[in-house]
């Protein structure tokens, strides 16, 4: 079995010269892994993560309220709205749609935990999907 990882001598330390190349290697092959993935399950991957992650900052896990997070919560609804809006006709109804639906829900799980809600069509992502209700 191979490692990418550079050899360590007894210390535990590592080559100063062979840094780079394992950096190199592990690029490499981070690059074949995305090479064989379609770009509409990156992005639809992307997204899922991206939803997920704003889901969390507001406050819809099991222990939500430790973190609720609206401002990361906010960014994280606008890079997801911009995403899916640019990509939607790229990733087919069926994709689409179900994303969608996740950006919906967050943003109005946001609107919910604001406590000074935003005006109609100024909340998270609306600028891209329109004033959400």
């Amino acid at each position: 079995m191979t490692s990418d990882m550079p050899a360590a001598d007894a210390d535990g330390a590592v080559a100063a010269s062979q840094v780079p190349s394992a950096t190199a290697a592990a690029t490499a092959s981070a690059a074949r892994d995305l090479a064989e993935v379609n770009a509409v399950e990156l992005i639809s991957t992307v997204s899922v993560h991206l939803l997920s992650a704003a889901a969390l900052r507001c406050g819809l896990a099991e222990d939500g309220e430790e973190h609720q997070d609206l401002d990361e919560a906010r960014t994280l609804i606008n890079a997801l709205a911009g995403l899916i809006t640019a990509a939607a006709p790229d990733l087919g109804d069926t994709h689409a749609r179900a994303l969608r639906d996740g950006l919906r829900s967050v943003q109005l799980a946001f609107r919910e935990a604001s406590v000074v809600p935003d005006a109609p069509g100024d909340g998270p992502g609306e600028k891209y999907t329109g004033a959400v209700s």
